[in-house]
């Protein structure tokens, strides 16, 4: 018979999000660019479950231009959001794509042992 060690608990996630705006982007006044990018931030408002930072990346990086940090602990809210955006004109003109993206769980080691440990106590209550 299996049983729950412990309450299923929500795991801290990050994805860091690679961008790469395309020259139409440039091409774009500084107020065009800045009206789509409200746009966005209304966006983001719609998912407070994930937290998203922004950085540029322009003069230090290669292969992008950009990459955001998303920081959450449901997959599926942070899959909603990128759904959402992936339906805008960034990504639908394309004024940018998406290079690459990379996701892991914070400490997540830690969650990992800590159900060893749970499952081996329950195993010694079981005998």
């Amino acid at each position: 018979m299996i049983q729950s060690c412990e309450k299923i608990r929500p795991l801290p996630m990050a994805a860091i999000v690679y961008l790469a705006f395309e020259p139409a982007w440039l091409a774009l006044s500084r107020q065009e660019r800045g009206e789509i990018a409200g746009q966005i931030g209304t966006i983001l408002a719609r998912h407070p479950e994930v937290a998203f930072e922004w950085f540029d990346a322009d003069a230090l990086a290669g292969g992008y231009s950009d990459f955001a940090i998303c920081r959450f602990s449901d997959m599926r809210a942070y899959h909603h959001l990128w759904e959402e955006l992936r339906d805008t004109v960034i990504f639908s003109k394309p004024y940018a794509r998406i290079v690459n993206v990379t996701t892991g769980i914070e400490n997540g080691f830690q969650d990992y042992e800590a159900n060893l440990q749970s499952a081996a106590v329950a195993e010694a209550g079981d005998a």
